[in-house]
């Protein structure tokens, strides 16, 4: 399910118009939602400021877009329960790289703030150990940007 945002944040169609088209996702899978919601309390303890939660645009999406003091962070968050297919850090290949990057220039570019401010690509995974009990890892400036 997609709901529409325009620039003002308030929802309504998506904005069209200079190329400029954004919108909000719903996360359905709720521990999707869940390791979100775990990854931006984790952050808020560390001292972020949530600014956009399930940013999306035609060249991909952001989970979490936060503030760390004057630094924009893209947050990516990555949950797994099962390490069959990789871990968490080894699902984000190149071409979720490059969608990652394509995407937070695209919220700059949307927001005015390409000249203005610093940024990161942080990314965040969640795992549960053999008890049960879900760890949380923070790699920061894991894109190395």
């Amino acid at each position: 399910m997609i709901s529409t945002g325009m620039l003002s944040g308030k929802g309504g169609p998506p904005l069209w118009g200079h190329d400029i088209m954004f919108w909000t996702t719903t996360i359905r899978n709720m521990l999707g939602r869940e390791a979100e919601t775990r990854a931006l309390t984790f952050l808020r303890h560390q001292g972020l400021r949530l600014v956009r939660r399930n940013y999306a645009c035609k060249l991909g999406e952001l989970d979490l877009v936060m503030s760390d003091k004057n630094v924009l962070v893209f947050v990516e968050v990555r949950h797994r329960t099962r390490t069959r297919a990789g871990s968490a850090e080894e699902s984000i290949d190149q071409g979720k790289r490059r969608r990652l990057r394509r995407a937070a220039a695209h919220y700059m570019q949307t927001f005015g703030m390409t000249d203005t401010r610093p940024c990161r690509f942080d990314i965040i995974t969640l795992h549960p150990d053999a008890r049960g009990k879900v760890g949380i890892h923070w790699i920061e400036n894991a894109l190395g940007v």
